[in-house]
């Protein structure tokens, strides 16, 4: 019983389910290298405020009270288009 995004991503990405003898699941990736249980967090600078400001500058990025606003019309969402925007390997591209 697999969402469509795990689903195809088993199908047509080469992500292998094993169940092991105990009953658990084992999630590996294409390469056969299994999946960790949970992820390894991330680091956090000292000050992440003032980091996520560093890369928004080296980025060209400005953030200011209308970046936020969306451009958004009222449609319903693609959902096919969304995965494709991101994970552009759901579609073969």
């Amino acid at each position: 019983m697999l969402c469509r995004r795990h689903h195809r991503a088993v199908h047509e990405e080469g992500f292998q389910i094993e169940r092991q003898p105990n009953g658990e699941l084992c999630f590996r990736r294409p390469d056969g290298r299994p999946l960790p249980d949970v992820p390894v967090p991330a680091e956090v600078p000292a000050n992440p405020g003032e980091a996520v400001r560093a890369q928004n500058d080296a980025r060209g990025v400005h953030i200011n009270a209308q970046a936020s606003t969306p451009n958004w019309q009222g449609e319903r969402l693609d959902v096919g288009y969304a995965i494709s925007v991101l994970h552009p390997r759901a579609t073969g591209s």
